[in-house]
C-alpha cells in the first residue's frame, strides 16, 4: 500500500474547478485567491497543475541534463507556471531571489522544448502564472514585493492559503484592488467521496459494494470522521491497512474504521 505522501493523484471535480480557476487567472493575467481548510487538496492540486510533481527535483537540484529531462521540459511548456512555497518568516530577499531563480529555470526548461532559433538571442519570458502556496506566511513587505513584481510583468498571480486569507489581503488595498477572482476549495462530498473511497478500498485489495450494509456503515463512519478531508482520509486508511494486516481481516467495517480513528490525533484540519 502506498505511503500517505505517495498516493496516486485523483482528478476530482474540485480539482477540475481549480484548473478552470487557474486557467482564468492565467488567461486574464490577473490576481486570484484560492482558500480552503488544511488538508483538502489545495497544494496537491496546484502542484499538479504546475507539473511541479515532475519538475521540482530538476528545478531544485539543477544538475547535469539527462535525456529524460525532455519530458519535464514538455510538461513545463504546457503549464507555463511557477509554483513556490515561501519558508516560515521568509525574508524579502529570500523571496525575491527564490522566485527569480525558479522563474529563470522554468524559462530555460521551456525554451529547451520550444526553441527553433539558431544563434544567440534574448531569453523570452514564457511564464504565464506564478502560484504562491501557504501565502499566509508572507510578510507585508513580501506581499508588496509580489504586487510590484506582478505590475512589472505579464503573468498572472495566484495566492493560496487558509480560510480568512482573502480578508487578510483586503488590508493591502494596492494588491486587493487587482484581485480578479477568488475560489473556495471545498472538501469531498456525496458521490465523489464514495468514488474516492472506492479507490482506497481497491488499494487494499478490496471492492466497495454500495449495496452491502457493512460497506455502507464503514463509508458513513469514514465520511463522519474525515469530513471529506483528503489528508485525513490518507492518514485514516494508512491505519486501516495496519489494523487489517495485524488482525488478518479482509473486510473494512465500521468497527475497524473507529479503531483506526482512535489511533489518530485529529484536531482542526
Amino acid at each position: 500500500m502506498p505511503q500517505p505522501r505517495n498516493w496516486p493523484f485523483i482528478a476530482t471535480k474540485e480539482y477540475r474547478r481549480f484548473v478552470e480557476f487557474a486557467d482564468t487567472v492565467k488567461r486574464d493575467r490577473t490576481i486570484g485567491i484560492c482558500y480552503g481548510a488544511a488538508g483538502i487538496g489545495k497544494t496537491l492540486s496546484a502542484s499538479r497543475y504546475a507539473r511541479w510533481d515532475k519538475a521540482e527535483p530538476l528545478l531544485r537540484d539543477w544538475g547535469p541534463r539527462q535525456e529524460s529531462d525532455k519530458d519535464i521540459y514538455a510538461a513545463l511548456a504546457r503549464s507555463r507556471t511557477v509554483f513556490y512555497t515561501p519558508t516560515v518568516a521568509a525574508a524579502p530577499r529570500e523571496l525575491r531571489e527564490d522566485l527569480k531563480r525558479l522563474h529563470s529555470r522554468v524559462n530555460i526548461c521551456i525554451d529547451q522544448h520550444v526553441d527553433t532559433h539558431v544563434g544567440p538571442r534574448p531569453m523570452p519570458d514564457y511564464v504565464e502564472l506564478v502560484v504562491i502556496d501557504e501565502s499566509e506566511r508572507l510578510s507585508a513587505i513580501g506581499i508588496e514585493h509580489l504586487r510590484d513584481r506582478y505590475d512589472r510583468s505579464e503573468h498572472g498571480l495566484l495566492l493560496i492559503g487558509m480560510p480568512g486569507i482573502e480578508k487578510t489581503f483586503s488590508r493591502y488595498p494596492q494588491l486587493y484592488s487587482r484581485v480578479g477572482f477568488a475560489h473556495h476549495y471545498r472538501p469531498l462530498t456525496g458521490e465523489e467521496l464514495t468514488f474516492v473511497l472506492a479507490r482506497h478500498w481497491h488499494k487494499l485489495g478490496l471492492e466497495l459494494d454500495s449495496g452491502d450494509f457493512t460497506d455502507a456503515q464503514a463509508v458513513a463512519a469514514v465520511a463522519r470522521i474525515t469530513g471529506g478531508n483528503f489528508r485525513l482520509l490518507q492518514r485514516l486508511f494508512a491505519q486501516i491497512h495496519r489494523i487489517l494486516k495485524i488482525n488478518d481481516l479482509h473486510t473494512i467495517t465500521a468497527d475497524v474504521v473507529e479503531t483506526a480513528r482512535s489511533t489518530l490525533v485529529i484536531g482542526a484540519t
